[in-house]
């Protein structure tokens, strides 16, 4: 693909998704850049490889946590079992979600529409999405939400395109994907399962039989794997599990104020937009006459996108705290849209704006590449990253000084920001607490130690321990009743003066120091001199291993 030489732009889906992984995944498999809602899930999937129990979800502290279905914790568990607890096993079936989520867009517009060059720019604009790499980068539900929701567009794609005609595979795909979406997210899948087929019954252009869409062999099956675990925990843990998970499905996440509803909506809106930047500058100044010619070329599509797009605006302003993730689910079908929007468009033949908006994305990446060139005679990065990061740019350069394939240099120079960002905070990242940790923790025979901080630093350390170490969050609030209940337990540096006016039974054995975000602005101003290694000691964050003496 590298040395090509063809002006027209063609897409290998395949190819496109393993370049997804190689420049995403040095960004995605690594703990310097962390997301706090991750230590749900690695703590619950540490916690079933413990206790044997893969159905039943705990925090770090023990207790019990029933806010979200299994799936996403299976994945997470997978990677344990597969590649060892740590950091890479956590990740990478979110990352290799992110690029079979790119591939079934791909398979979503070649389903839809025969133009191939719809499905590649398809590919394109959704590898290039920064909301479904950040998601890719995550262990959290939303990428495996939109892989699944994928999946089921792809069984409505088959009924939008042959109508009453559909293949048989069509509702096995639209069914299983909600059912497996339910199992990732819960309801946010079911309502927009629901309204989708719902359009089917109802759109007059491409009106589906309900006999056509009651498909009992695909429905009982899907039915058995969308509640398989909800039945299960009934089973085990009575009906009152159930409160958890409506809380957090309805409860605390459903907006009731007037002005909070307007003003998600409102951001959710504009956010739905930024996400398509740079694409959706293309579409213009042909829009209109692109948009009426789609319509008229396909309009059961069209309308059940703007459904759908929609429906997750409306879902969005309905939450009490709106994020850009939760768009994430309909952004495959928007994709598709736009791409048809742009081919029809003839956005190519535009290539003053391609090749402004190429070169504001490749501009932004050979900034990175001299920040690492710096960094790398410092002898403060690896080289193997460096030269990734050029050999890409290298490649871009080509095609953009020939003018060729505009569409690839901006998507490839969008998924490689992410590889130069990381090149970057990987340098300035120290090995976090749980790497500390087990590197003065992991040959003692203790079975059992306490942890007193920060929750998302316990989940790192508790990551790093395993197996050979259990740790357990002891309560903010009543940590003195538990504290005396370990030999050994890690403090966070606050609660040290607390602990030893309480106790004098602990000595300081080991220590870790990290960043502090309160101390960042000195610390980075001061990094790489001779006095930063002081100044850490002075202005990090530092975290204790106490012992209990013998009596």
């Amino acid at each position: 693909m590298l040395l090509s030489h063809s002006t027209e732009l063609r897409i290998n889906p395949w190819i496109l998704m393993g370049i997804f992984c190689l420049l995403v995944g040095p960004f995605a498999l690594d703990f310097h850049m962390h997301y706090p809602d991750e230590i749900y899930y690695r703590d619950a999937a540490v916690k079933m490889m413990e206790n044997g129990d893969y159905l039943t979800t705990y925090l770090g502290s023990g207790e019990l946590r029933f806010k979200k279905p299994i799936l996403t914790y299976w994945a997470v568990l997978a990677g344990f079992k597969l590649f060892g607890v740590n950091a890479f096993a956590s990740r990478i079936f979110f990352l290799l979600a992110g690029a079979a989520t790119v591939g079934l867009t791909y398979k979503l517009s070649t389903i839809l529409f025969e133009k191939k060059k719809i499905a590649g720019i398809s590919a394109l604009i959704m590898a290039s999405n920064p909301v479904l790499i950040l998601s890719a980068s995550r262990s959290i539900p939303d990428v495996l939400l939109v892989l699944t929701m994928t999946i089921s567009a792809i069984g409505f794609a088959g009924y939008l395109k042959y109508g009453n005609e559909a293949p048989k595979w069509s509702p096995w795909a639209l069914y299983l994907g909600l059912a497996l979406a339910f199992e990732v997210k819960g309801l946010p899948a079911a309502a927009l399962g629901g309204i989708g087929i719902l359009y089917l019954l109802i759109n007059p252009w491409q009106r589906i039989s309900w006999k056509k869409l009651l498909h009992l062999p695909a429905i009982l099956i899907s039915v058995f794997i969308g509640l398989f675990w909800f039945a299960a925990m009934w089973k085990i843990h009575g009906p009152t599990y159930l409160d958890n998970f409506l809380e957090d499905q309805v409860g605390i996440r459903v907006a009731s104020r007037i002005a909070l509803i307007l003003k998600n909506g409102l951001l959710a809106s504009f956010l739905l937009v930024v996400i398509f930047i740079p694409w959706i500058f293309f579409m213009f100044p042909n829009l209109k006459k692109s948009a009426q010619a789609c319509w008229k070329e396909n309009p059961q599509f069209i309308g059940f996108a703007i459904l759908w797009g929609l429906a997750i605006l409306g879902m969005g302003a309905l939450t009490s705290k709106f994020y850009e993730r939760y768009l994430l689910p309909v952004v495959p079908v928007l994709a598709v849209g736009f791409a048809w929007l742009l081919v029809e468009a003839k956005f190519e033949s535009r290539r003053r704006g391609l090749k402004a908006g190429s070169l504001a994305f490749y501009s932004l990446n050979l900034i990175l590449l001299l920040a690492g060139v710096y960094l790398a005679f410092s002898g403060k990065i690896h080289w193997m990253h460096l030269s990734l990061l050029l050999l890409v740019l290298l490649y871009l350069g080509l095609l953009l000084f020939r003018g060729n394939k505009l569409p690839k240099v901006i998507a490839f120079s969008m998924m490689s920001l992410f590889l130069g960002i990381s090149m970057i905070t990987s340098r300035i990242s120290f090995p976090h607490q749980g790497q500390q940790f087990s590197r003065k923790i992991k040959t003692e025979s203790k079975s059992e130690i306490g942890f007193l901080g920060n929750l998302h630093v316990g989940s790192k350390i508790r990551l790093m321990l395993f197996p050979e170490t259990h740790l357990t969050d002891l309560s903010r609030t009543n940590w003195a009743v538990q504290f005396e209940q370990y030999d050994q337990v890690i403090v966070e540096d606050s609660y040290l003066d607390s602990i030893f006016y309480r106790s004098g039974n602990y000595s300081v054995r080991d220590s870790s120091v990290n960043w502090n975000s309160r101390a960042i602005p000195e610390l980075l101003k001061n990094y790489g001199k001779p006095e930063f290694e002081d100044l850490l000691q002075e202005k990090g964050k530092k975290y204790y291993l106490l012992e209990k003496r013998n009596q």
